[in-house]
């Protein structure tokens, strides 16, 4: 069964960066490089929103809300996922989520991280 376990969430002043890192366990790494993988984000009472997806292929897309802000990456050979998010926002405030979409669009989710932006 895959696991997903979302890092790196805390509390941080506007205009300051976290990393989350995403790390994925019962997929082989051959599964693995080919998924798509995604951040997502949920602050309370709004919907779960996309914040980034990377394919295996390392093509990503952003939410227009954070680009050039955040970065997506991922180590296939560790089966990491990483999100650097610079000059954070009080509005970034939310639990972030890891996705993982495999074989057959499969999905996977973790059980998230809070981020905490303070004005």
């Amino acid at each position: 069964q895959v696991q997903l376990v979302e890092s790196g969430g805390g509390l941080v002043q506007a205009g300051g960066s976290l990393r989350l890192s995403c790390a994925a366990s019962g997929a082989s790494g051959s599964i693995f490089s080919i998924s798509i993988m995604g951040w997502y984000r949920q602050a309370p009472g709004n919907e779960r929103e996309l914040v980034a997806t990377i394919t295996g292929g390392g093509s990503t897309n952003y939410a227009d809300s954070v680009k050039g802000r955040f970065t997506i990456s991922r180590d296939n050979t560790k089966k990491l996922v990483h999100l650097q998010m610079n000059s954070l926002k009080p509005e970034d405030t939310a639990v972030y989520y890891c996705k993982m979409t495999g074989v057959f669009r499969r999905e996977y989710w973790g059980q998230g991280t809070q981020v905490t932006v303070s004005s």
